[in-house]
């Protein structure tokens, strides 16, 4: 079985490259643990539903509010919010449409779009005046090049973003596949699946984990994070166990994960999982997903900085949950 040695040293790779946070990052509020989960703080709400997120280059939060078509920049010390980008492409009423993600090159931010008929599904460039304007339209592409699992939405339903080289990985999680996107326009498949529902993305060096949340009604064995390097064979799981897995980090001391919670059978496929049931999980020596924070409502995505996950919900809020400290051979 090949999954402890992969995760050994993609855990080595992440021990390497994360820096220990410093004291002067330290929060203001104290940790509180039961057992190995901690408590989550709330540290912003009010924001127009929460989707993805990314830390910018100068140490904030943002993230995308797909029902205004806007993005906030949330200071992680205080929790104060400001909008950074507006004029995007506003969810559509009764899908998970809209602003899905962002991500930086550089200065330049960019957002993900999806389901914004008529208007450009895809990768949108922020100027430095905050307007913005589409440069692949990842929508038009995916009705040219369907995909061969089944599907009911030619344009696809894309999930989330993450740097790579020159441009962007994307994840499909409606067409179950992951694609290169660059900043002039080009796009390419880099990565097909199977049903399994691609969701978030991470990268380690030159090698791409992916959250899988598992096709309907999501188990718990089919929340997966898989490896694999673009323009190469081979895909690896390296975690599993967590319910609709959507998200996943590298972090303090390993790989962390984030679960959306129990799906309740005979909901419509699509749906999100049920409320008060998501979890931050962390992956151990042997590819096991365990929970570190349980009880958020509904997680969309999450970012690791230092000792604190930063967790985004779909109601628009923003929690903060104290990592564990890392245990030397564990």
């Amino acid at each position: 079985m090949r999954t402890p040695r992969i995760l050994a040293v993609l855990l080595s790779t992440m021990l390497a490259a994360t820096t220990v946070a410093t004291a002067a990052a330290a929060p203001p509020h104290h940790d509180h643990h039961h057992g190995h989960h901690a408590d989550p703080s709330l540290l912003t709400s009010g924001l127009s539903g929460g989707a993805g997120s990314t830390i910018g280059p100068d140490g904030a939060l943002y993230v995308t509010e797909p029902v205004s078509g806007e993005v906030s920049r949330i200071d992680r010390r205080t929790g104060a919010a400001s909008i950074s980008v507006s004029g995007l492409p506003v969810q559509q009423p009764g899908t998970p449409g809209g602003a899905v993600d962002v991500a930086f090159r550089g200065h330049t931010a960019y957002v993900l779009v999806t389901l914004a008929d008529p208007q450009v599904s895809g990768l949108y460039r922020i100027g430095r005046d905050g307007t913005a304007r589409p440069v692949a339209d990842i929508g038009a592409w995916s009705i040219d090049h369907p995909p061969k699992t089944d599907y009911f939405v030619p344009s696809g339903v894309q999930y989330a973003m993450e740097p790579y080289r020159r441009g962007f990985l994307v994840t499909d999680g409606h067409h179950n596949r992951v694609l290169y996107v660059t900043p002039d326009g080009s796009i390419a498949q880099v990565r097909a699946f199977g049903n399994v529902v691609p969701t978030g993305l991470e990268t380690v060096g030159r090698t791409v984990l992916v959250a899988q949340a598992g096709p309907v009604p999501h188990l718990p064995r089919d929340g997966r994070v898989v490896a694999f390097t673009p323009w190469r064979h081979g895909t690896h799981q390296i975690a599993s166990g967590g319910r609709l897995l959507v998200d996943v980090e590298k972090g303090r001391g390993g790989l962390y994960a984030l679960a959306q919670g129990h799906f309740t059978p005979g909901n419509p496929e699509g749906s999100p999982a049920d409320p008060d049931t998501g979890q931050v999980m962390k992956a151990g020596r042997h590819g096991v997903l365990r929970a570190v924070a349980t009880g958020l409502d509904r997680p969309t995505s999450f970012e690791i900085v230092g000792r604190h996950a930063y967790v985004v919900t779909l109601d628009g809020e923003v929690w903060k949950v104290p990592l564990p400290r890392a245990h030397h051979g564990r």
